[in-house]
Protein backbone atom coordinates (compact mmCIF):
# COMPACT_ATOMS: atom_id res chain seq x y z
CA UNK A 1 0.00 0.00 0.00
CA UNK A 2 1.24 3.58 -1.16
CA UNK A 3 2.05 5.88 1.76
CA UNK A 4 -0.08 8.63 2.82
CA UNK A 5 -3.16 9.56 4.71
CA UNK A 6 -5.79 6.85 3.98
CA UNK A 7 -9.84 6.98 5.02
CA UNK A 8 -11.51 4.06 5.64
CA UNK A 9 -14.79 2.96 5.63
CA UNK A 10 -16.25 0.17 6.96
CA UNK A 11 -18.99 -0.99 5.02
CA UNK A 12 -20.20 -4.00 6.89
CA UNK A 13 -18.12 -6.31 9.33
CA UNK A 14 -17.13 -8.42 5.95
CA UNK A 15 -16.07 -5.39 3.74
CA UNK A 16 -13.64 -2.71 3.75
CA UNK A 17 -13.28 0.08 1.45
CA UNK A 18 -10.35 2.75 1.73
CA UNK A 19 -9.18 5.97 -0.04
CA UNK A 20 -6.37 8.12 -0.50
CA UNK A 21 -7.04 11.26 0.87
CA UNK A 22 -5.14 13.92 -0.73
CA UNK A 23 -7.09 17.16 1.42
CA UNK A 24 -8.93 16.80 4.58
CA UNK A 25 -11.07 19.62 3.83
CA UNK A 26 -14.09 19.51 7.04
CA UNK A 27 -14.82 16.63 10.03
CA UNK A 28 -16.88 17.46 12.30
CA UNK A 29 -20.36 16.39 14.30
CA UNK A 30 -23.38 17.78 13.71
CA UNK A 31 -26.61 16.98 16.09
CA UNK A 32 -27.58 14.11 13.64
CA UNK A 33 -24.12 12.72 11.87
CA UNK A 34 -20.61 12.27 11.69
CA UNK A 35 -19.73 14.55 8.35
CA UNK A 36 -16.67 14.35 6.56
CA UNK A 37 -15.79 16.85 3.19
CA UNK A 38 -12.34 15.32 1.39
CA UNK A 39 -10.38 15.44 -1.31
CA UNK A 40 -9.92 12.00 -2.50
CA UNK A 41 -6.73 11.09 -5.18
CA UNK A 42 -9.44 9.30 -7.47
CA UNK A 43 -12.87 10.58 -6.79
CA UNK A 44 -12.44 14.31 -6.22
CA UNK A 45 -14.19 16.15 -3.54
CA UNK A 46 -16.46 13.28 -1.53
CA UNK A 47 -18.70 13.75 1.22
CA UNK A 48 -18.88 11.25 4.06
CA UNK A 49 -21.38 10.90 6.41
CA UNK A 50 -21.12 8.09 9.27
CA UNK A 51 -18.08 7.47 7.94
CA UNK A 52 -19.86 5.90 4.44
CA UNK A 53 -19.45 7.70 1.51
CA UNK A 54 -22.58 9.32 0.39
CA UNK A 55 -21.86 11.39 -2.85
CA UNK A 56 -18.23 12.02 -5.11
CA UNK A 57 -17.61 14.50 -7.38
CA UNK A 58 -16.51 12.44 -10.29
CA UNK A 59 -19.88 10.86 -10.23
CA UNK A 60 -22.41 12.75 -8.27
CA UNK A 61 -24.39 13.58 -11.69
CA UNK A 62 -24.81 9.71 -12.37
CA UNK A 63 -26.44 9.18 -9.05
CA UNK A 64 -28.85 12.23 -8.86
CA UNK A 65 -29.69 11.89 -12.70
CA UNK A 66 -30.75 8.22 -11.53
CA UNK A 67 -32.57 9.48 -8.61
CA UNK A 68 -34.82 12.19 -9.97
CA UNK A 69 -34.94 12.47 -14.02
CA UNK A 70 -37.15 9.20 -14.67
CA UNK A 71 -39.65 10.34 -12.04
CA UNK A 72 -39.60 13.98 -13.76
CA UNK A 73 -40.31 12.25 -17.59
CA UNK A 74 -42.75 9.58 -16.22
CA UNK A 75 -45.02 12.50 -14.36
CA UNK A 76 -44.24 14.63 -17.82
CA UNK A 77 -45.38 17.76 -16.82
CA UNK A 78 -44.96 18.37 -13.07
CA UNK A 79 -45.12 21.98 -11.86
CA UNK A 80 -44.13 20.80 -7.57
CA UNK A 81 -41.73 19.22 -6.30
CA UNK A 82 -40.60 17.92 -2.88
CA UNK A 83 -37.13 16.84 -1.85
CA UNK A 84 -37.04 14.83 1.49
CA UNK A 85 -32.92 15.06 2.61
CA UNK A 86 -31.39 15.86 -0.25
CA UNK A 87 -28.40 17.99 1.59
CA UNK A 88 -25.93 18.66 -0.46
CA UNK A 89 -27.97 20.25 -3.35
CA UNK A 90 -27.71 18.39 -6.15
CA UNK A 91 -31.07 16.35 -5.91
CA UNK A 92 -32.46 19.88 -6.05
CA UNK A 93 -30.51 21.05 -8.87
CA UNK A 94 -31.63 18.43 -10.79
CA UNK A 95 -35.41 18.83 -10.11
CA UNK A 96 -34.88 22.41 -10.92
CA UNK A 97 -33.65 21.61 -14.51
CA UNK A 98 -37.29 20.85 -15.55
CA UNK A 99 -38.71 23.94 -17.11
CA UNK A 100 -42.11 22.90 -16.09
CA UNK A 101 -41.23 23.27 -12.20
CA UNK A 102 -42.44 26.42 -10.70
CA UNK A 103 -41.90 25.26 -6.73
CA UNK A 104 -39.42 22.71 -5.27
CA UNK A 105 -39.14 22.45 -1.59
CA UNK A 106 -36.26 20.77 0.05
CA UNK A 107 -36.82 19.53 3.76
CA UNK A 108 -33.73 18.42 5.36
CA UNK A 109 -33.80 17.63 8.95
CA UNK A 110 -29.61 18.89 8.94
CA UNK A 111 -29.49 22.52 8.65
CA UNK A 112 -25.40 22.19 9.33
CA UNK A 113 -25.10 19.64 7.02
CA UNK A 114 -27.01 21.57 4.24
CA UNK A 115 -25.17 24.99 5.67
CA UNK A 116 -21.55 22.64 5.34
CA UNK A 117 -22.65 22.00 1.64
CA UNK A 118 -23.13 25.69 0.32
CA UNK A 119 -19.67 26.27 1.95
CA UNK A 120 -17.41 23.09 0.55
CA UNK A 121 -19.80 21.73 -2.10
CA UNK A 122 -21.12 24.25 -4.77
CA UNK A 123 -20.39 22.04 -7.24
CA UNK A 124 -23.28 20.57 -6.14
CA UNK A 125 -25.60 22.46 -5.86
CA UNK A 126 -24.54 24.63 -8.79
CA UNK A 127 -26.66 27.89 -7.56
CA UNK A 128 -30.22 25.43 -6.80
CA UNK A 129 -29.81 26.93 -3.39
CA UNK A 130 -30.65 30.63 -4.81
CA UNK A 131 -33.11 29.65 -7.26
CA UNK A 132 -36.02 31.49 -6.39
CA UNK A 133 -38.39 28.57 -7.54
CA UNK A 134 -36.62 27.21 -3.80
CA UNK A 135 -37.98 26.58 -0.40
CA UNK A 136 -35.76 25.02 1.47
CA UNK A 137 -36.62 23.84 5.45
CA UNK A 138 -35.03 22.41 8.44
CA UNK A 139 -37.44 19.83 10.02
CA UNK A 140 -38.00 16.28 10.29
CA UNK A 141 -39.53 14.98 7.31
CA UNK A 142 -41.75 12.94 9.32
CA UNK A 143 -43.38 15.93 11.59
CA UNK A 144 -43.29 18.06 7.88
CA UNK A 145 -45.75 15.64 6.00
CA UNK A 146 -47.85 15.48 9.21
CA UNK A 147 -48.12 19.06 9.50
CA UNK A 148 -48.41 20.53 5.99
CA UNK A 149 -51.59 20.47 4.16
CA UNK A 150 -49.81 20.64 0.71
CA UNK A 151 -49.57 18.13 -2.35
CA UNK A 152 -46.92 17.99 -4.30
CA UNK A 153 -46.44 16.24 -8.35
CA UNK A 154 -43.14 14.57 -7.29
CA UNK A 155 -41.53 13.36 -4.19
CA UNK A 156 -37.57 12.69 -4.32
CA UNK A 157 -36.58 10.70 -1.24
CA UNK A 158 -32.74 11.09 -1.17
CA UNK A 159 -32.33 10.07 2.43
CA UNK A 160 -29.02 7.99 4.00
CA UNK A 161 -29.85 4.34 4.82
CA UNK A 162 -31.61 3.48 8.39
CA UNK A 163 -29.15 2.98 10.88
CA UNK A 164 -29.22 1.88 14.22
CA UNK A 165 -30.52 5.16 16.04
CA UNK A 166 -30.66 7.59 12.56
CA UNK A 167 -33.61 9.58 11.79
CA UNK A 168 -34.07 7.95 8.67
CA UNK A 169 -36.17 4.77 10.09
CA UNK A 170 -39.07 5.52 10.48
CA UNK A 171 -39.18 7.32 6.84
CA UNK A 172 -39.36 3.76 5.15
CA UNK A 173 -42.19 2.11 6.18
CA UNK A 174 -45.47 1.13 4.84
CA UNK A 175 -47.11 4.02 6.80
CA UNK A 176 -44.54 6.47 5.71
CA UNK A 177 -45.26 5.44 2.04
CA UNK A 178 -49.09 5.94 2.77
CA UNK A 179 -48.41 9.44 4.20
CA UNK A 180 -46.31 9.78 1.13
CA UNK A 181 -49.37 8.55 -1.08
CA UNK A 182 -51.92 11.20 0.27
CA UNK A 183 -49.50 13.93 -0.33
CA UNK A 184 -48.85 13.44 -3.73
CA UNK A 185 -51.23 15.02 -6.40
CA UNK A 186 -53.28 12.98 -9.15
CA UNK A 187 -51.05 11.17 -11.18
CA UNK A 188 -48.25 12.03 -8.92
CA UNK A 189 -45.00 10.37 -8.80
CA UNK A 190 -42.07 9.40 -5.46
CA UNK A 191 -38.93 8.29 -6.66
CA UNK A 192 -36.73 6.34 -3.39
CA UNK A 193 -32.84 6.15 -3.10
CA UNK A 194 -32.94 2.69 -2.28
CA UNK A 195 -29.26 0.87 -1.23
CA UNK A 196 -27.11 -1.31 -3.08
CA UNK A 197 -28.29 -3.71 -5.96
CA UNK A 198 -25.81 -6.51 -5.40
CA UNK A 199 -26.12 -9.62 -5.13
CA UNK A 200 -25.20 -9.74 -1.41
CA UNK A 201 -26.49 -6.73 0.09
CA UNK A 202 -29.74 -5.93 -1.57
CA UNK A 203 -32.50 -6.80 0.97
CA UNK A 204 -32.88 -2.73 1.71
CA UNK A 205 -33.65 -2.55 -2.09
CA UNK A 206 -36.03 -5.36 -2.47
CA UNK A 207 -37.90 -4.92 0.75
CA UNK A 208 -38.97 -1.09 -0.42
CA UNK A 209 -40.06 -2.42 -3.66
CA UNK A 210 -42.11 -4.86 -2.02
CA UNK A 211 -43.22 -2.37 0.72
CA UNK A 212 -43.89 0.69 -1.69
CA UNK A 213 -46.45 -2.05 -3.59
CA UNK A 214 -48.09 -2.21 -0.44
CA UNK A 215 -49.68 1.41 -1.27
CA UNK A 216 -48.84 2.45 -4.88
CA UNK A 217 -50.78 1.22 -8.49
CA UNK A 218 -47.46 1.02 -10.13
CA UNK A 219 -44.01 0.10 -8.99
CA UNK A 220 -40.64 -0.27 -10.80
CA UNK A 221 -37.48 -1.06 -8.88
CA UNK A 222 -34.35 0.24 -11.07
CA UNK A 223 -30.63 0.45 -11.04
CA UNK A 224 -27.41 2.70 -11.83
CA UNK A 225 -24.20 1.60 -11.54
CA UNK A 226 -22.24 4.24 -9.34
CA UNK A 227 -18.84 4.21 -9.34
CA UNK A 228 -17.87 5.92 -6.22
CA UNK A 229 -20.31 3.49 -4.03
CA UNK A 230 -18.33 0.92 -5.43
CA UNK A 231 -21.32 -1.43 -6.99
CA UNK A 232 -24.32 -1.10 -8.80
CA UNK A 233 -27.32 1.17 -6.96
CA UNK A 234 -31.35 0.54 -6.69
CA UNK A 235 -33.99 2.87 -6.73
CA UNK A 236 -37.38 2.69 -6.68
CA UNK A 237 -39.94 4.97 -8.62
CA UNK A 238 -43.52 4.45 -7.45
CA UNK A 239 -46.36 5.97 -9.49
CA UNK A 240 -50.46 6.98 -8.77
CA UNK A 241 -50.95 6.58 -13.05
CA UNK A 242 -48.35 6.34 -14.99
CA UNK A 243 -45.82 3.39 -16.03
CA UNK A 244 -42.69 4.14 -17.18
CA UNK A 245 -42.18 0.74 -19.08
CA UNK A 246 -45.11 1.82 -21.04
CA UNK A 247 -43.55 4.79 -22.56
CA UNK A 248 -41.73 4.16 -25.66
CA UNK A 249 -38.33 6.04 -26.85
CA UNK A 250 -39.72 8.68 -29.09
CA UNK A 251 -42.73 9.38 -26.35
CA UNK A 252 -39.50 9.47 -23.86
CA UNK A 253 -37.50 12.06 -26.07
CA UNK A 254 -40.43 13.98 -26.83
CA UNK A 255 -41.01 14.37 -22.80
CA UNK A 256 -37.10 15.17 -22.52
CA UNK A 257 -37.54 17.99 -24.88
CA UNK A 258 -40.72 19.48 -23.62
CA UNK A 259 -38.83 19.84 -20.25
CA UNK A 260 -35.75 21.07 -21.33
CA UNK A 261 -33.92 18.10 -20.45
CA UNK A 262 -31.69 17.59 -23.77
CA UNK A 263 -28.77 18.78 -21.86
CA UNK A 264 -27.87 15.66 -19.55
CA UNK A 265 -24.77 14.19 -18.35
CA UNK A 266 -25.70 10.71 -18.06
CA UNK A 267 -29.33 9.85 -18.66
CA UNK A 268 -30.65 9.74 -22.50
CA UNK A 269 -33.70 7.91 -23.67
CA UNK A 270 -32.36 4.68 -24.55
CA UNK A 271 -30.74 4.74 -21.01
CA UNK A 272 -34.05 5.57 -19.54
CA UNK A 273 -36.06 2.03 -20.97
CA UNK A 274 -33.25 -0.02 -19.69
CA UNK A 275 -33.13 1.36 -15.92
CA UNK A 276 -35.56 -1.13 -15.10
CA UNK A 277 -34.99 -3.58 -16.27
CA UNK A 278 -33.31 -5.80 -13.60
CA UNK A 279 -31.01 -8.97 -13.26
CA UNK A 280 -32.44 -12.32 -12.07
CA UNK A 281 -31.10 -12.28 -8.96
CA UNK A 282 -32.74 -9.20 -7.81
CA UNK A 283 -35.99 -10.91 -9.30
CA UNK A 284 -35.44 -13.83 -7.22
CA UNK A 285 -34.85 -11.99 -4.31
CA UNK A 286 -37.75 -9.77 -4.63
CA UNK A 287 -39.58 -12.98 -3.93
CA UNK A 288 -38.12 -13.51 -0.71
CA UNK A 289 -38.15 -9.87 0.56
CA UNK A 290 -40.19 -8.96 3.68
CA UNK A 291 -42.38 -5.49 4.01
CA UNK A 292 -40.92 -2.67 6.27
CA UNK A 293 -43.66 -1.34 8.85
CA UNK A 294 -43.36 0.48 11.85
CA UNK A 295 -43.57 -2.18 14.20
CA UNK A 296 -40.97 -4.55 11.74
CA UNK A 297 -38.61 -1.71 11.01
CA UNK A 298 -35.42 -2.45 8.15
CA UNK A 299 -32.13 -1.63 9.81
CA UNK A 300 -28.80 -1.54 8.29
CA UNK A 301 -26.99 -4.05 9.64
CA UNK A 302 -22.93 -3.19 9.75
Amino acid sequence: MSEGLWFWEEFTDSLLYGYKVEEYIYSGRSKFQQIDILKLGVFGKTLFLDKKVQSAQIDEVVFHESLVTPSIITHGEPESVLIIGGGEGATLREALKAKTVKRAVMVDIDGELVELCKKYMGEWSQGAFEDPRTEVIIDDAYEFLHKTKEKFDVIISDLTEPLEGGPSIKLFTREYFQTIFEHLNEGGVLAVQSGSADPYYNQFFTSLTVTLKEVFNVVRPYWAFVFSLNMPWGFNLASKMTDPLELKEDEVIRRMNFLGLEGLRYLNPGLFTSFFYLPEYIKAAQEKATVISESSPFIWKE
